[in-house]
């Protein structure tokens, strides 16, 4: 069972002392907290794309390069990567470039979005959402396995002979996660893929998402990547910890309460009817546990703290809590609940082993004999199986 933190660097000022971080202040901060959570052993960090304030998250690649190196051991994933609106060669790109400067530390959550302005920003319209999501990745998921790929589709102009560079670490794309809050049509993709399937599972009612991930479970079976029970499912959720329970009420209210979209809302009754948990560790690891009750055995739990107009000091005490009290707990029982045989989500080397067995991977290299003109030449030579120099951490 995975544990770890996603978010969006939404910048809103602390209602109590009034301060609005700046853009600078906040990247800085996300930095941080991606540091502090590989340093308490919390196994993923994920970071969204907006483009549009109050975000400060228009490039996840860039933050996640520059987190490649100065991280040794957690995951690095987007929570989400917008394939409506990005143009999928572009994403295979530099997803495949990350993934090598990661040394396979990689996912990618992909999604369509749910601002309606950011289509048009980007030449789409939000009404083709759904397609362009199912093409886009189509297309996507052959430039990851194919070196060579003929294409036609109807929202961008065909392909013909074309090769995304660099390929793949290992010959092995990143694992990728189908992200949705309401559209059945994206968890039939994941399932189709046999890749993951992730619902937010935050702002609805408690088990909201839990049709969409039956669905999915379902489907799953139904292409023959194994039992709906071993798909590979991903919670969202938020969260807010004290070491005393009323600590964490008082704490937290003036956040809820100020929030344009919480206006008028009543925290206790928010937090009994949602997945938001609030309270002390022990409270914490209690509603995390009734998730599972809900949605049976899944793979990855991640949490939105860096929220609200949150004060950066505030969330890395809270990554401290979660990460020395709560996370240890929560993985030894869930673990302790595990049916036999479902599986950890799938990791770089996972994936390595899967496609090779014991044999070397793949690294492809460009065939110098391709000329200009790659019609009928492999533009990758014959792989010498020989394992590359690790690419070193940036000091």
């Amino acid at each position: 069972m995975e544990f770890g933190i996603m978010g969006v660097a939404d910048i809103e000022p602390d209602p109590n002392t009034g301060h609005t971080p700046s853009e600078n202040e906040r990247i800085k901060g996300v930095v941080e907290s991606a540091l502090l959570a590989e340093e308490l052993g919390f196994d993923v960090f994920a970071f969204g794309e907006h483009h549009n304030p109050p975000f400060a998250a228009s490039s996840p690649v860039a933050l996640l390069s520059y987190l490649a190196g100065r991280t040794e051991k957690i995951t690095l994933s987007t929570s989400t990567t917008l394939i409506t609106t990005n143009d999928p060669v572009r994403i295979a790109e530099e997803y495949a470039y990350l993934q090598h400067l990661a040394e396979g530390r990689l996912d990618v959550m992909l999604g369509r979005g749910n601002t309606v302005p950011v289509y048009s920003w980007f030449g789409q319209n939000v009404r083709d959402g759904v397609e362009l999501a199912l093409e886009n990745y189509n297309l996507l998921h052959r430039l990851w396995r194919e070196d060579v790929v003929d294409w036609e589709g109807t929202f961008r102009t065909p392909l013909q002979g074309f090769t995304s560079t660099p390929r793949p670490l290992d010959d092995v794309p990143p694992f990728v996660w189908h992200g949705s809050i309401r559209t059945p049509e994206i968890a039939e993709q994941a399932a189709f893929y046999g890749n993951g399937f992730f619902a937010n599972h935050i702002l609805a009612p408690n088990a909201h998402f839990k049709r969409l991930v039956d669905f999915y479970r379902t489907r799953f079976e139904h292409y023959g990547h194994g039992p709906a029970a071993h798909a590979i499912v991903g919670l969202g959720g938020q969260a807010f910890v004290a070491k005393k329970s009323q600590d964490a009420w008082r704490q937290y209210r003036p956040y809820f309460e100020n929030f344009p979209a919480f206006r008028g809302a009543d925290l206790k009754q928010f937090a009994d009817s949602t997945p938001l948990s609030i309270g002390s560790p022990q409270e914490i690891i209690d509603k995390t546990l009734t998730f599972r009750d809900s949605f049976g055995d899944y793979q990855r739990q991640l949490w939105a703290l860096d929220i609200l107009g949150l004060p950066h000091k505030v969330l890395m005490e809270q990554l401290e809590i979660l990460g020395t009290e709560v996370i240890p707990v929560l993985r030894k029982e869930m673990d302790s609940r595990r049916a036999p045989g479902v599986p950890a989500t799938p990791t770089h080397q996972s994936l390595v082993r899967a496609k090779y067995g014991d044999g070397a991977p793949r690294q492809p290299r460009p065939n110098p004999n391709r000329g200009d003109n790659l019609s009928g030449v492999t533009p990758y030579q014959d792989s010498d199986v020989s394992t590359p120099a690790r690419v070193p951490r940036a000091v």
